[in-house]
């Protein structure tokens, strides 16, 4: 297994796939290039890498689709399974299955290293000149509230005893060239780690990184248990130490080969109007927030450095390949400790976070003797339900056998038009619910609780009624289908 500590290399890998489309004519960071990158989304075609960015003056240029759904078909899941160490042509179980044996691994912490090894260093911008007007800052979609310039960055913050150093992704929106604000909201770690500050009335000590190692953003958009390092995580997903280095003007440390780094404090108090912004759901918000200030103190990045952006809309962007896969790998880990047989977890793209999907295997009646499907698929619910979190913010989770592929779009919607039943066989709870869930009603995501639905759509044990398959795989004997492979091209 290999990975990439840089962001220029990850491209470069993609390029070499033909997942790379390099647009070299002058594109606006005002909603050009946002646009572009959001059709490439819907179209599935190689991630834009924009050379020329028409209001830019020092040479930067920008990167879309970052870990987008890969225009290989062959190779869907190529830009997340490279993105951590994975091959390219890894599948979504395969993939679910890494994230969660890291889980249990022992944490890698970074390594420090000396700043005049650091790309991040090239450039050090202090004082009047830390603004952000050097940039060309994106305008994401035509109704947000301004320009926002974390789309894909991870926030790096730590608690004040320094116990807990938290790598996470928020949304950023520009002020003016020295602040910034950005949803900080409990119960989300970086909501939690300003609240620890907030309440001891300090600014909170902040580095905003954008680029590096792929396998950053991507773990800054998964969900992992409070209190846990992602950069620990990070080392031991890759088997080695992501190389840090110290900040100009604050006591903390950024990846080494970060492409822009901005750093500063945050304000102790709800100061500034924030939004809206287009999330995940798929649908415009008309929704904005006072939320804290983030004063920008220094700038540090490489020559001609790189900006990642994602446009958040309808599926499937990073917010459902990343953030998703991440969500379905807290599932699956959860089910297996509790000592539940389940062969995977997903959160299907195109349900954008709405759905999860957990199979199992066509044994399970031996490893839990006397329990019903019912009893399965609540015990399922249970541990689901019970789990915090992330993990517990699944508006319908459904139970299937793993003769399906839960990846598979057209694979699972026969499943669950064939093997749910219209109205019986599913179990609620009341749940924790976040606001962009789009299928709440108002007064529910103003709440933050609603009901959350199990669906068994497990098949009858053979012998009692269950069918099988009318497909290439399962009705035609074996010499046939040879028969039928070998003369295929003819």
């Amino acid at each position: 297994m290999s990975h990439f500590t840089d962001l220029r290399d990850y491209i470069d890998a993609l390029d070499a796939l033909g997942d790379i489309r390099r647009v070299d004519r002058p594109v606006s960071a005002d909603l050009e290039a946002a646009a572009i990158t959001r059709r490439s989304y819907e179209i599935r075609s190689p991630a834009p890498l924009f050379t020329r960015i028409a209001e830019d003056r020092i040479g930067m240029r920008m990167f879309g689709a970052p870990a987008g759904v890969s225009s290989r078909p062959d190779m869907r899941l190529a830009r997340l399974a490279l993105s951590v160490g994975l091959p390219a042509e890894t599948g979504a179980a395969q993939l679910v299955d890494h994230l969660v044996r890291t889980r249990d691994a022992p944490p890698v912490p970074p390594r420090t290293v000396a700043r005049e090894g650091a790309p991040c260093k090239e450039n050090v911008l202090l004082g009047d000149d830390a603004t952000l007007d050097r940039f060309a800052v994106p305008r994401i979609h035509e109704k947000d509230g301004g320009s926002y310039l974390n789309t894909w960055g991870v926030i790096i913050a730590r608690t004040p005893d320094g116990a807990w150093v938290n790598w996470s992704i928020s949304r950023i929106m520009m002020l003016d060239g020295k602040r910034m604000t950005g949803l900080v909201m409990p119960p989300q770690h970086l909501g939690l780690v300003w609240q620890a500050w907030a309440e001891r009335g300090e600014p909170m000590p902040y580095a905003l990184v954008q680029g590096g190692a792929p396998a950053i953003p991507f773990v800054g958009g998964i969900p992992l248990p409070r209190g846990v390092d992602e950069a620990g995580y990070i080392g031991a997903l890759h088997g080695e130490p992501v190389d840090v280095v110290r900040c100009e003007t604050v006591d903390l440390e950024v990846p080494a080969h970060a492409e822009v780094v901005i750093e500063g404090h945050v304000s102790t108090g709800r100061d500034s109007l924030e939004g809206p912004f287009g999330e995940y759901a798929g649908y415009v918000s008309t929704q904005s927030s006072f939320q804290p200030v983030y004063t920008v103190e220094a700038i540090t990045h490489r020559s001609e450095p790189i900006w990642p952006i994602v446009p958040e809309g309808r599926p499937a962007d990073e917010y459902h390949t990343v953030t998703g896969t991440g969500r379905a790998a807290n599932v699956l880990h959860a089910l297996r400790r509790a000592g539940l047989p389940v062969t995977t977890a997903w959160m299907p793209f195109p349900a954008a976070m709405h759905w999860t999907v957990v199979t199992v295997p066509d044994d399970w009646r031996s490893k839990l003797p006397g329990v019903d499907t019912g009893e399965f698929t609540r015990r399922i619910g249970e541990v689901i339900h019970n789990s915090g979190g992330p993990s517990a913010m699944m508006p319908v989770t459904y139970v299937l056998d793993d003769d399906i592929d839960p990846s598979d779009e057209a694979d699972l919607l026969w499943a669950l038009g064939t093997r749910l039943h219209p109205r019986d066989r599913r179990y609620s709870w009341d749940a924790v619910v976040l606001p962009f869930m789009a299928c709440y009603g108002e007064d529910e995501r103003k709440a933050m609780r609603g009901p959350s639905v199990v669906h068994d759509g497990l098949l009858p044990a053979w012998g009692d009624g269950r069918l099988r398959h009318s497909s290439f795989a399962q009705a035609y004997p074996s010499d046939i289908r040879h028969q039928v492979l070998k003369h295929w091209d003819d």
